[in-house]
Parts: C-alpha cells; sequence; structure tokens
C-alpha cells in the first residue's frame, strides 16, 4: 500500500490583513514573520497596493510580488484573488533582479488571475476626470485600472493569464472588449484627455495606445504578447500548490493588502478599493479552504491614517507645524507607496478596530510605527462615538453615518523617552506600556507584537503567530 498523502505533519498557516485603511506596515510584519514561514500568498488587490520594507537602512517597495521574496528560499505566490498588470510584474522583476534579489524561480503566478490591461487604467482615469469636471466627489482611486479589472471579472468577460497561452482566442476575446470600453471612454470625454500625462508602465504612458480618445487593439495585443512569454515560466496552478506544500508541512503566511476600512463589503463604501481586503478572502483568493487559515494577525498604527477621499472620525489637522497631526505626518512620513499621496492623520480610533476585529475574527494585534508618537505630550484614545445624539462604540457601517460621527475621546500621558529600536516590552517608556494596555482593554484584543521602526529587527514579540506565548 501507498503511502498516505496526509501523514506529514501538515503546515500552520496566518493571515496578516490591515484593520484600518491600509498602509499598516504589514510589509515589514510578512517579512519578519518569513522567518518562520516559506511560503508566502497575496490574494486580493493589484498594484495599487504598495508595502515599504527597510532591511539593514536599506528601502524596497513592492506592490505585487509579496514581501517574502526578500528571504532566499521563501516561495512567494500570487493569487487568483490579484487582478495582476503583467507589465508591472515584470518591471518589479527587473527592479528586484537589479538589485540582485534572484525572483523568478521563486514566484509563482495563478493562471487564472484577470489580467489589467491599458483600456482599464485609461477608464479609471476617465471616470475620475468627469466626475471632477461635474464637480462631484471623486473615490480617489490610483488610476490603475484596478476597478475596471474587477468589473471585468464579475461581469464574466474579463481576459486571465491562463488566456495568454491561446492567441487567437487571447486575440478575439480583446476586440470584444475594446468595443465595449471605446464606447465607454467616448462618452466620458475622453478625446479631452492628455493621456501623455497618464502613466501606464516605466517610461510609457497611456497615449501609446489611443488614437483620437480611442483605445487601438494592435499595441494592446502586441505588448500583451511580449508579456506572455516573459511571464510564462511562472503560471502555476496556485491552488494546487498551496494545499500540497501544506500537506507537506511548509507554514503558509497569507498576506493582504490594502486595509479592512477600504473592503468593498465592509469598508466606508463607496470610498473604497474593489475587492475584499478581510481575512476570510484568504481562502477564495488562494484557493484553500478556510480550514487552513489558523491564526489571523491585524496590523494597526499607533495612530490612525488614510489615503484618498471618504470619512475619517478622528482626522485631525495633519497640515499646520506643530500640531499632533502634522507631527505624525512628518515622523511617520505619511506618503502612500504606491502614488506618492499624502496621507490624512489623526488619532487612533479603538471603535474602528472593534468592527475589523469582528469583520477578520482577529487572533492578536500588531501594533506599528509606536516610536511616531515619542515626544507628543498627550494623546488622545477614541473609544466610541456620538451619533445623531447616541452613544456607541462600534463603527457604523455607512459611509454617511460614519461622516457624522463626533469621536468621544479619553486623554492619555504621552512620553518623552525614546520607544525607537526598542525590543523589549518592559524597556518602553511606561506611559507606552498604559497606551498599548488600555488600546488592548478597549478593543478586547490581545497585542502580541509591537513595531518600534521600520526596520526588520525592532521588534517586540509577546506571542508568536506560528509558535505562541514567548517566554
Amino acid at each position: 500500500m501507498s503511502a498516505s498523502p496526509f501523514q506529514a505533519r501538515p503546515g500552520r498557516n496566518v493571515v496578516v490583513v490591515g484593520t484600518q485603511w491600509g498602509d499598516e506596515g504589514k510589509g515589514k510584519l510578512v517579512d519578519w514573520l518569513t522567518e518562520t514561514a516559506r511560503g508566502v500568498v497575496r490574494f486580493q488587490g493589484g498594484h495599487n497596493a504598495g508595502h515599504t520594507l527597510v532591511i539593514n537602512g536599506v528601502k524596497t517597495a513592492l506592490h505585487l510580488i509579496p514581501s517574502g521574496i526578500m528571504r532566499a528560499g521563501v516561495v512567494c505566490y500570487v493569487g487568483n484573488g490579484v487582478v495582476l498588470s503583467a507589465g508591472k510584474l515584470l518591471e518589479e522583476i527587473v527592479g528586484l533582479e537589479r538589485a540582485g534579489v534572484e525572483v523568478r524561480s521563486r514566484l509563482r503566478v495563478s493562471e487564472i488571475c484577470p489580467l489589467i490591461l491599458p483600456f482599464h487604467a485609461a477608464l479609471d482615469v476617465a471616470r475620475e476626470l468627469a466626475k471632477e469636471r461635474a464637480g462631484t466627489a471623486k473615490i480617489g482611486t490610483t488610476g490603475r485600472g484596478i476597478g475596471p479589472a474587477y468589473e471585468d471579472k464579475v461581469g464574466r468577460r474579463a481576459l486571465r493569464v491562463q488566456d495568454l497561452r491561446h492567441p487567437e482566442r487571447f486575440a478575439a476575446k480583446l476586440r470584444e472588449l475594446l468595443a465595449y470600453y471605446n464606447q465607454q471612454l467616448a462618452v466620458l470625454g475622453s478625446a479631452e484627455v492628455d493621456w501623455s500625462a497618464c502613466a501606464w508602465l516605466q517610461g510609457q504612458s497611456l497615449a501609446a495606445f489611443m488614437q483620437g480618445g480611442q483605445m487601438q487593439f494592435e499595441p494592446v495585443l502586441a505588448q500583451a504578447q511580449q508579456h506572455a512569454a516573459l511571464l510564462a515560466p511562472m503560471v502555476a496552478d496556485v491552488s494546487r500548490e498551496l494545499n500540497e506544500a501544506h500537506r507537506r508541512g511548509v507554514n503558509l503566511l497569507f498576506e493582504g493588502a490594502q486595509g479592512t476600512l477600504l473592503d468593498v463589503d465592509h469598508g466606508t463604501y463607496p470610498f473604497v478599493t474593489s475587492s475584499n481586503c478581510v481575512a476570510g478572502t484568504a481562502a477564495a483568493g488562494a484557493g484553500v479552504g478556510p480550514g487552513l487559515l489558523h491564526y489571523v494577525l491585524g496590523i494597526t498604527k499607533a495612530y490612525c491614517t488614510r489615503v484618498g477621499g471618504g470619512p475619517f472620525p478622528t482626522e485631525l489637522d495633519w497640515e499646520t507645524p506643530g500640531t499632533p497631526g502634522w507631527h505624525m505626518a512628518t515622523v511617520g512620513a505619511e506618503k502612500g507607496t504606491t502614488t506618492g499621496r499624502a496621507r490624512r492623520c489623526g488619532w487612533f480610533d479603538a471603535a474602528l478596530l472593534k468592527r475589523s476585529a469582528q469583520v477578520n475574527g482577529l487572533s492578536g494585534l500588531c501594533i506599528t510605527k509606536l516610536d511616531v508618537l515619542d515626544g507628543l505630550s498627550e494623546l488622545q484614545l477614541c473609544v466610541g462615538y456620538r451619533l445623531d445624539g447616541e452613544l456607541i462604540d462600534l463603527l457604523p457601517l455607512g459611509a454617511d453615518e460614519i461622516a457624522r460621527c463626533e469621536p468621544i475621546y479619553e486623554t492619555l500621558p504621552g512620553w518623552s523617552q525614546p520607544s525607537a529600536g526598542v525590543t523589549r516590552y518592559e524597556d518602553l517608556p511606561p506611559n507606552a506600556q498604559h497606551y498599548l494596555n488600555r488600546i488592548e482593554t478597549v478593543t478586547g484584543v490581545p497585542i502580541h507584537v509591537v513595531s518600534t521602526s521600520p526596520d526588520r529587527d525592532h521588534t517586540i514579540l509577546l506571542h508568536h503567530p506560528y509558535h505562541g506565548a514567548v517566554a
């Protein structure tokens, strides 16, 4: 009788998700956890997300490739829940290779990822400009084509990575899609747009594909065929490979993009992204059963930030020098990894975190950027809101209601001693410890990790997601 494939001890799997509006510092934690995990999976979003890693003082920005690529021997997977710009992925590979990182033998891309093509980005840009001309509120998208690509997926008309293997089929479907998109672009006034100012790939604008405000078939097809040949060796049945790796005892880490409050269902709709950002999406977006998700680590800043439009109950004045919001923005270097846009800054919101804990099923919290608060004499902690005269302690579900929320604050003492670089909890300033203890009490979620700088090694570990409590 042959040996059962289930005799090996299966691996333990961890999901890392952002609990605010993204930009919480997930990349550092994913990179740090790859000391234990040997496979890292990206399961949703597109190249509108960005992670910045700092290793030995050197910054590396990643947008599509999972953060685990910075560690030798770690296999990285792009799951089917990701909408993929093949050109951006290849750009990122080349950039990492120039820095001496070996990528191609360790990167696996799901063959059923929907593709982002130039017309998706064109529609994204045209829609936002049309809103601007009409004087209506923009969503604040990155203009990368993420939303239109997800629309194609749900509308069952998407071109997927596997279609690149069949040139004739790809070309026929592409013609149909271009007719559909050109009709929409014409209605949105695409002929008035300066497409040369709209970037597509490095050194290439959307103007390379446009003529008279219409997207042209031949240049789109030619670029897709070029990308297909380069991408082919990395294309895989990611679902099968992940399940086989788990049975062999490989520890896997599922890396979320954006944050819970940008989730298309549970976020501040319509000021959200186009995918589900919550932990449960890891199962559908990678092709594994939910029983394989053993621990959920929620990443949250010691304060709050948000990029783009939408309600933000604890937002501060972050543009006036000398204010707490300005302190967070400048000390925290709050600029978007992907777009460079300034991040709005505000106090920590425990009522928001409670909503995130509820929809993600958080096992524990990682508090990042605690060191940014060093030097503030006083801190405010939002513990709930007044909404239309009623006291509530959980973030509402609708953007209109959230916009009417008046935060209720507890005042806590700040600290002047530095927390930056501290690696033991007992070495933190006493008031910093008190602040963390209060967050834990109000949110009801245990703090398992604290990050005290962007550097990989500046991490306080209280409970290891893979190994349990730390002595």
